[in-house]
């Protein structure tokens, strides 16, 4: 009989964030489709996390420490942790540095290693002093997963020839039964005062590097072909005073609107208020801050809604330019304002590109197809890597 998967994170709830959703999305699936006693998560303590845990059908472990990092300290107690249940595959929800503790657990049990990266790793193997992380981890596990073409090509050039070639590819998924076009906004848009506007909408975590300071400052050109056009920013983040400083600053109080944070639960209602998606990133710190994969362009398409995306890292490869939305730089102005007005002002043309990223993401991008291509890349065989 097969052993459990061990799950080792950082990125887990009760903290909420895009790389936390993705590794509870695989977690959640990889337990339903294995049955009880097929996962176990081990991360790092957390405020609240006692009843977080308790609502989830697979074991949690806490570990003492409030971040995980390969110590010795850290390295002995996951090993008890793969030992005490059985672990025989372990998947790390990101890769860098966790991952170089492939070699302690195998020598506890575990016969297959998987190590998701995120733009973090790619970051790091820009950098001297790390990228012999990145290569390092890259030997000692089985499989090390991209996002996107813009990863896998970045990360190629840091890991082995042979490490290389064993990577596969795992983006972030969408839930596509909670995202989908008949959701409906109407009452929202009311209660926004937005009912008779056409409306962008921008959802994502409030940073300098997703580009709703670019949207603002862009707003009074959409506005000069789209005169009624309004802007919904959803979310929170440290730019959250300054962009609301710059609405103020910009008279645009009426036309733009901050939501600040909003329940997960109610995510898909705020997407079905939109018109069209706006999120355009830009790459930061002379190339060491690219794009992701933006888990909200994936949710905006599965909604049914045409997208405007910053050409910023892994953010091309979420949308097909000219199919499904447009592809901007985030850093130009008048580039970003038209291509929000086109797709407000040609509504037969958005929304054909509305059904075209909803079929897009369904056939690309769903976590259940997402998790069982996980599930067969943990299936233990006889592994070769060197400890």
């Amino acid at each position: 009989m097969s052993g459990a998967t061990l799950i080792v994170t950082n990125d887990f709830g009760p903290r909420v964030g895009g790389i936390e959703a993705f590794v509870q999305s695989m977690a959640d699936r990889i337990a339903t489709a294995r049955g009880p006693g097929s996962v176990v998560v081990h991360t790092a303590r957390q405020r609240g996390a006692a009843a977080f845990d308790a609502g989830l059908p697979y074991t949690v472990v806490r570990d003492e420490a409030r971040v995980l990092l390969p110590t010795a300290g850290v390295v002995r107690r996951c090993a008890r942790t793969a030992r005490e249940f059985g672990c025989d595959r372990v998947w790390f929800g990101s890769a860098a540095p966790l991952a170089q503790m492939t070699p302690a657990l195998r020598a506890a049990g575990v016969r297959r290693a998987v190590a998701t990266t995120h733009s973090a790793e790619e970051w790091w193997s820009r950098l001297p002093g790390t990228r012999s992380v990145v290569r390092r981890i890259g030997e000692r596990v089985d499989t090390v997963t991209y996002l996107g073409e813009y990863s896998r090509s970045r990360l190629a050039t840091v890991l082995s020839p042979e490490s290389a070639g064993r990577m596969q590819h795992l983006p972030p998924g969408v839930d596509v039964e909670r995202y989908h076009p008949q959701v409906d906004g109407t009452r929202l848009r009311a209660q926004l005062g937005l009912s008779s506007r056409p409306v962008v909408v921008s959802v994502s975590r409030l940073v300098r590097r997703k580009g709703q300071d670019a949207l603002i400052a862009a707003w009074p050109r959409v506005q000069a072909r789209v005169p009624d056009a309004a802007l919904l920013i959803v979310g929170d983040g440290p730019s959250r005073p300054r962009l609301v400083a710059q609405v103020e600053q910009a008279g645009l109080g009426r036309d733009i609107t901050l939501t600040g944070r909003v329940p997960w639960s109610r995510t898909p209602e705020y997407f079905a208020a939109g018109d069209v998606f706006a999120m355009p990133s830009r790459t930061r710190w002379r190339g060491l801050e690219p794009e992701g994969v933006p888990l909200s362009v994936l949710e905006a398409q599965a909604s049914g809604l045409p997208v405007v995306v910053g050409n910023s890292g892994g953010a091309a490869d979420t949308l097909v330019d000219g199919l499904t939305g447009h592809l901007v730089n985030g850093r130009d102005l008048d580039e970003i304002a038209a291509a929000v007005s086109d797709l407000l002002q040609h509504r037969e043309r958005a929304a054909a590109w509305g059904r075209a990223g909803r079929e897009y993401v369904t056939a690309r991008f769903q976590w259940n197809d997402l998790a069982n291509d996980l599930m067969l890349m943990l299936e233990p065989v006889e592994s070769t890597r060197e400890a």
